[in-house]
């Protein structure tokens, strides 16, 4: 294994700091069937493990170094790691970007971290255990393979990959590291933009309360290399709140709002002082956007907006949900935007916070989904809502991201047509969401069954142009249409004028590699392909109510072929003739 596959970037984009180091790359590494981890001591750090993997990709994938599809729920890492000499006087912290499903952390054979959640982030103050010199980590990771109640988006429950469901991901899946940090120090930021007002809201948070101290805070604000802003503020609690006009430009013709065809940016820096002295800084950025339905209709940044969305999965030949690498994530927003999309829906899968960077930095609508369960349960209900709760902080952020879809297709919530609890559940995300986050758009679930949501969401395989036509010609036959017989709202609840889009279509299956599979139509050669994704697009593009469109999908998929490009990413179809259909301009 070379080092060239290694994650090296920055993992946290959002808020840079200039010290830190990776501990990606090999790693102890041992599969613990028989369950003997725990009382053999294996967290003391003394055991020596048989195998090696490569962090941060899974033991299923081909870039761990071991590529196993078996089922090993219980595993165990381990790692030397050195505190650089110039981090000393310094706290430090230990990072995971994501563990799944359940994780436990020591250092030198000290606990130091417990996190439950497949996909999101969790930290650990590792100061108290640091020694001189080497120190170990050792990470006892448990999956729950067959539990149908876990939120695990795609991963299949069974060995083998079948149907709609791929190979699943067992352990550490992102990057790994470490970082130093004050005594007192930015705990993390929250920038809210205002383009009406021309204001940006931004929230900061110390890791506690200044106590016997003075803490002072100073903002810049710039719009690549101009100063718009500067504004310091004393700190007397662990959060402060401060609202900076940026008077600049607004949108008439010279703006420097944010989307995809202008992702204007502008850059924060935050300097925290302590009795004078600077104590911390981190890099930011925010992007001046709105996303609000009015009278019916979706706008961005005040003005109509039509979405071309496609449905990206997120899955890898070699590193399954890991990217090979970071020009793997923006390689695939680049594909897509030359496709005429300006979105994806980020299908059943937190994704890295580095695809999220790139679709803020070239311009690329995203709509972040939760990875669900498949059946409901009490337990179920406390999983996932903790993790959301976790995805929606960690991605607040990103300009980029418009619509929140914490469920899809009723996964999690199976009876909800018939079942008050579940309809309650459904509702409850919705609120959830809502209380977290207010400046964006919800989706209660997406696709049909839908209590209170924000968008009317459709999914609708229907390939043939003709009944694609009809169903989507007036607003009246689209809401009595029942695609794959599911109604569209339920638990008493009705349309009340929001926007209609269709959010899953096409999966034209049309085989360009040598991964045998299917898709919901299919395709006998480049013209038929061709013909057959203008027959399911073109009827979207014309109806006089359809406000957006999610197309079924973006790549190959393991046993599923109805992507536009192949599984690694060689094109079936010259870009540009998809581009001509997806824009409407054949």
């Amino acid at each position: 294994m070379t080092s060239s596959i290694l994650r090296t970037e920055y993992p946290r984009p959002q808020f840079v700091r200039p010290d830190w180091q990776h501990l990606n790359g090999t790693w102890g590494f041992e599969f613990d069937d028989e369950r003997v981890g725990d009382t053999a001591q294996w967290s003391s750090g003394q055991q020596a493990f048989s195998r090696q993997i490569q962090v941060p990709f899974t033991y299923q994938s081909k870039l761990s170094g071991i590529g196993e599809a078996a089922f090993h729920d219980l595993v165990w890492y381990k790692r030397s790691f050195a505190i650089p000499a110039e981090w000393a006087g310094r706290r430090v912290i230990l990072h995971f970007g994501a563990v799944d499903y359940q994780a436990t952390v020591w250092v030198n054979g000290r606990q130091a971290a417990y996190h439950e959640g497949g996909h999101t982030p969790f930290q650990a103050d590792i100061t108290f255990a640091l020694l001189d010199g080497e120190n170990t980590v050792v990470v006892r990771a448990e999956d729950f393979s067959r539990d149908v109640t876990l939120p695990r988006g795609k991963q299949y429950w069974k060995e083998d990959s079948a149907s709609i469901f791929y190979t699943r991901t067992t352990g550490i899946w992102q990057t790994v590291w470490l970082e130093p940090v004050a005594e007192l120090h930015i705990k993390k930021l929250k920038l809210t933009p205002d383009i009406d007002r021309n204001e940006i809201q931004i929230r900061t948070f110390l890791n506690q309360a200044p106590v016997g101290c003075k803490a002072e805070v100073t903002i810049g604000i710039r719009f690549k290399d101009e100063y718009l802003a500067t504004t310091s503020f004393s700190m007397d609690h662990a959060e402060e709140a401060r609202t900076i006009g940026l008077h600049d430009f607004n949108d008439h013709g010279l703006g420097r709002w944010w989307s995809p065809e202008h992702p204007n940016l502008y850059d924060v820096t935050v300097t925290l002082f302590v009795d004078g002295i600077q104590e911390d800084q981190a890099e930011s950025y925010f992007g001046m956007r709105k996303i609000a339905v009015e009278a019916g209709k979706l706008m961005l940044n005040n003005r109509v907006y039509f979405m071309r969305l496609v449905l990206d999965q997120g899955y890898f030949p070699d590193g399954i949900l890991t990217a090979p690498s970071d020009e793997a994530l923006k390689q695939d927003i680049e594909l897509a935007k030359q496709m005429g999309f300006n979105g994806a829906r980020k299908h059943q899968k937190i994704e890295d916070p580095r695809f999220l960077y790139w679709a803020d930095r070239l311009g690329y609508l995203v709509w972040g989904e939760m990875a669900n369960a498949y059946a409901y349960s009490e337990e179920y209900v406390r999983k996932v809502t903790a993790e959301w709760q976790e995805a929606v902080e960690r991605d607040y952020n990103h300009p980029s991201l418009v619509v929140w879809v914490p469920l899809n297709e009723s996964w999690g919530v199976p009876n909800i047509l018939i079942d008050k609890r579940q309809q309650r559940h459904a509702m409850a995300m919705y609120y959830l969401t809502k209380s977290l986050d207010d400046s964006r758009l919800v989706i209660s679930n997406d696709g049909w069954e839908q209590m209170t949501t924000d968008l009317v969401t459709i999914h609708d395989y229907e390939w043939r142009r003709e009944d694609l036509t009809e169903r989507y010609s007036t607003l009246e036959r689209t809401l009595e249409g029942k695609p794959h017989s599911r109604e569209l709202f339920v638990g008493g609840t009705a349309y009340t004028g929001q926007p209609v889009l269709v959010t899953e279509f096409g999966g034209i299956a049309y085989k360009k590699s040598d991964w045998e599979g299917w898709g919901y139509s299919g395709a006998d050669n480049d013209e038929d392909f061709l013909a057959k994704l203008a027959d399911v697009i073109e009827p979207l593009l014309q109806s006089p109510h359809v406000q957006g469109f999610c197309y079924t999908q973006l790549t190959d998929v393991e046993q599923e072929i109805n992507g536009l490009l192949t599984y690694d990413r060689a094109l079936k179809v010259p870009l540009e003739k998809i581009r001509q259909i997806v824009a409407g301009k054949v």
